[in-house]
């Protein structure tokens, strides 16, 4: 648990120190939701919302380890960092704490703005709680595979935009039908069930592909 909590507070302070970095997902969240809304996309709504939290997490999970990678932290942290699971699993909730859930904080601006409602929302930011941190772990295993290619990027987004795919579908769903007024147990259960799958499964995952990535 100390590793755990000093990966978490040391990712977090140099995430505020390049506001940059951090605040380009958001930016782009943000600005979609306005364009899609001026171009009329009120009836695509929350499905939409789901769809631009998913590639904002694209754009954030992509550097999660690289500058890590590029000042030699990284090899550092699989050098002494042993059990390497909490260390990986602190790095990746600050990773979420900056990306995920500031988008689910903003999904209720987002879906008013785009729907002029307040139908769904609750659902809309259940589904977003309980699916940006499976993104968020899923795209840490491409980040890990990709980090010393130096081609993060596309490379990024080609590997993990299939297996993006399950949550996208039962958080868009849970979230459109949520504003219908029909059931959503089932698919928030399924994207609860996808996320102990990656809480399990994604940090050793993720380890390895970083002992490959640096040949350890």
């Amino acid at each position: 648990m100390r590793l755990f909590v000093a990966q978490f507070r040391r990712d977090l302070l140099v995430a505020v120190r390049s506001r940059s970095d951090a605040a380009n997902p958001l930016v782009f969240f943000v600005l979609a939701t306005v364009l899609l809304g001026l171009g009329g996309g009120a009836n695509l709504a929350p499905g939409a919302i789901w769809v631009l939290a998913l590639f904002a997490n694209v754009l954030a999970v992509e550097g999660v380890f690289r500058r890590d990678h590029d000042d030699g932290t990284l090899e550092q942290l699989l050098i002494h960092a042993q059990p390497l699971f909490p260390a990986v699993m602190g790095k990746l909730a600050a990773h979420w704490a900056l990306s995920g859930a500031p988008v689910a904080v903003l999904s209720p601006v987002a879906a008013i703005m785009l729907t002029g409602t307040t139908s769904g929302i609750g659902v809309l930011v259940l589904t977003l709680c309980i699916g940006t941190p499976a993104l968020t772990l899923l795209g840490a295993i491409g980040s890990a595979l990709t980090v010393a290619t130096g081609r993060g990027g596309l490379l990024v987004a080609i590997l993990v935009l299939p297996f993006y795919v399950p949550v996208l579908i039962f958080g868009a769903s849970a979230s459109t039908a949520a504003v219908s007024g029909d059931p959503v147990a089932f698919q928030l259960l399924a994207l609860s069930a996808l996320l102990a799958g990656c809480l399990t499964a994604a940090p050793f995952a993720v380890g390895k592909a970083l002992a490959i990535s640096q040949e350890y």
